[in-house]
């Protein structure tokens, strides 16, 4: 009996160990391409967190996960042996149509999250909960109420919420979830639910929630989550408001994409002064960063090449992963920092055939970030702009769903990865030239280094039909090269090429009597000579040369630009007035050589909006010449005084 009884311990004992480690998967990561700098004194209990809120959805579609040899695998597996520790998934109440179709977006109620929170802790991952309070996306944009909520009293939408949160936790709980943190709303910068007045979102909703959570998980976290950090102020404001109506939170959270939210110095700035005003814990909650700017679902990303974002890494998993470092960086080193979850790491593409192909997944099976159903509930944006991911070229994961070396970051950044630095990225370069003039392509460009470090190395150009570039007239051409062993790029903009400095006045602020570059000689006293910034009454930009005297007889004045060092070169000027109330006129455009004028173009000015644009062509200019520019006006003016603006002033080469 003795003896049985040892061998049934001995069991016991080899169970509860194979149990754990199916739990707490091993951490060792290593990688030979891979350069991760180390981060000094990473608390032990860190969050490395990822939304993963698709992948359900993803897998229904036919999407499967590989390990980084290339064998299949659970994704929270994988997750789990890269260094993760906290999966985040979003909640939405009801995000279906009358007829049961999901609104995409992964479909993700709280049935959806009770099955990635069970599967999550499957591996020792804890779950960070993320209610939105509506039936889909919440965000700045939009805090809509869920459609069973819509027409409620504030007292009874807070009861709802009530309900409705301590119901979906016990949901979770029965699952078998590790609930660690729950969020009361998502990206809530003032409105949740339907609610714009802070009482109503903070004192009542807010609230609401929180009391569910203390009373169904009362060890779980209780976050609040705000967008757009960059705006310091209203974070601020946020964090007040929350503090007067004494909610009952843990951690305040805010999203950091780095091609939109500014400085990492501004958001460590911004939770440093919640977490020392307030006591509370801070974290960036979502952030992400490209590894490619190519796509692979046939639905556009939401950064890529194009312009409108920040960018201060390649677009390459090492750009990635030195992103995250940063990031990481930033919070472990703020006051009251707890953690970083990366948004949505493994939502790629649901197939690469055809556009066709992967619509009919993301309408079936909600695997796109919005289906064509979703129009009921939200017809100004998923209903128009339904479709595919936005996001996979952000993934930890390629189109085939094989995992990508920067996912090691997670546990690279702890002990550090600091291998050989070699170049990474080439720059993109851009040339402006004058389709006169020579086109000079740089003998140098910048080389990103792994350790994101730069470095000049040389480039090699391919070949270039100058003549083409310049007889097609202003165009944008692309010149590739090679350096550091790398693809290199250089944008060549071929312009008529302006040689007048601040000729349209934009460089000058709002009432400068004296434009940069420029000299106003004034023969008479005119009441208003001074640079106006008035984009509708601009020829060009913003800001145009404004004149105006109530007085008849006092507009008289000159405005002239010198210059002596251009090319050697034949060149024309022109510059643009309108105005009115002029009366007579002696209104011209003129130029002088080495102080003698060699050209002069009548002007007028009739009516507001009407501009007049003299040309005076073949101006002859050789080496040491004195070049002035300039415009003479003078107005008796209409029974008082006359008004007008020049603007657009221009010197450009021709070709003889």
């Amino acid at each position: 009996m003795k003896k049985i009884s040892i061998i049934m311990c001995a069991l016991l004992l080899a169970l509860n160990l194979s149990s754990c480690a199916s739990k707490s998967p091993k951490v060792n990561v290593e990688s030979d391409s891979l350069y991760v700098r180390k981060v000094e004194d990473i608390p032990s209990d860190f969050i490395f967190g990822m939304d993963v809120s698709s992948v359900l959805s993803l897998e229904n579609s036919g999407v499967h996960f590989y390990d980084y040899d290339g064998s299949e695998e659970d994704l929270f597996k994988i997750l789990a042996e890269s260094g993760i520790t906290h999966i985040r998934v979003r909640v939405w109440n009801d995000p279906f149509d009358s007829k049961g179709n999901g609104y995409g977006g992964g479909n993700c109620d709280i049935n959806t999250a009770a099955e990635i929170g069970k599967r999550a802790a499957r591996y020792g991952l804890k779950l960070i909960v993320d209610f939105h309070y509506s039936d889909f996306w919440a965000d700045p944009a939009k805090q809509m109420a869920p459609k069973a909520w819509r027409d409620m009293d504030i007292e009874t939408k807070a009861n709802a919420l009530y309900e409705y949160t301590r119901e979906s936790l016990n949901t979770l709980k029965k699952a078998g979830a590790d609930v660690a943190m729950v969020t009361l709303g998502n990206e809530t910068n003032g409105a949740l639910a339907g609610e714009k007045i802070w009482m109503n979102i903070v004192f009542h909703l807010m609230t609401a929630g929180s009391k569910a959570v203390r009373e169904v998980l009362p060890k779980a976290l209780v976050a609040v989550h705000f967008a757009n950090p960059e705006n310091g102020n209203a974070y601020l404001d946020y964090a007040k408001k929350l503090d007067y109506y004494a909610l009952d939170y843990d951690v305040f959270a805010s999203s950091y994409y780095p091609y939109w939210h500014g400085t990492l110095e501004n958001l460590q700035n911004v939770l440093t002064t919640i977490a020392d005003t307030y006591g509370k814990k801070v974290m960036v909650m979502e952030t992400s960063y490209a590894n490619t700017d190519q796509d692979s679902d046939f639905f556009a990303n939401t950064i890529g090449s194009g312009g409108g974002v920040t960018r201060n890494y390649p677009y390459t998993l090492q750009g990635q992963a030195n992103c995250l470092v940063d990031v990481i960086d930033t919070i472990a080193h703020t006051k009251n920092g707890i953690g970083v979850c990366y948004w949505e790491g493994a939502w790629i593409t649901v197939g690469q055939n055809s556009y066709e192909e992967n619509l009919a997944l993301w309408e079936k099976f909600g695997s796109g970030w919005a289906s064509s159903y979703a129009r009921e509930y939200d017809p100004e944006d998923a209903g128009k702009w339904y479709g595919g991911s936005a996001v996979d070229n952000q993934a930890f994961f390629d189109p085939e769903g094989k995992a990508l070396e920067s996912l090691k970051v997670f546990a690279l950044c702890r002990k550090g990865n600091e291998i050989e630095v070699k170049p990474d990225a080439i720059e993109e370069q851009e040339v402006t030239a004058d389709l006169n003039g020579e086109i000079l392509l740089p003998e140098k460009v910048s080389a990103v280094m792994t350790d994101n470090s730069k470095q000049e190395v040389d480039v090699q150009w391919e070949a270039i039909d100058e003549e083409t570039m310049r007889s097609n007239g202003p165009a944008t051409y692309v010149v590739n090269g090679t350096a550091g062993g790398m693809p290199a790029v250089c944008y060549v903009n071929m312009i008529e090429y302006n040689y007048l400095k601040n000729a349209s006045f934009e460089d000058d602020a709002n009432e400068t009597p004296v434009p940069s570059f420029w000299e106003v000689s004034a023969h008479k006293q005119s009441d208003q000579l001074y640079v106006e910034d008035k984009p509708n009454d601009s020829s060009n930009g913003s800001r145009h040369f404004h004149f105006w005297s109530a007085a008849s007889d006092s507009v008289s004045f000159d405005l002239t630009q010198t210059l002596n060092d251009l090319p050697e070169a034949t060149y024309k000027y022109s510059i643009s007035i309108m105005g009115g109330d002029a009366g007579d006129t002696v209104i011209y455009a003129y130029v002088l050589l080495n102080g003698q004028e060699i050209g002069r173009e009548e002007m007028t000015i009739t009516s507001y909006g009407n501009w007049d644009t003299a040309l005076i062509p073949e101006i002859e200019y050789h080496k040491d010449d004195e070049l002035t520019v300039g415009i003479h006006v003078e107005c008796s003016g209409e029974g008082n005084g006359a008004w007008g603006k020049i603007d657009n002033a221009m010197l450009n080469s021709v070709v003889k």
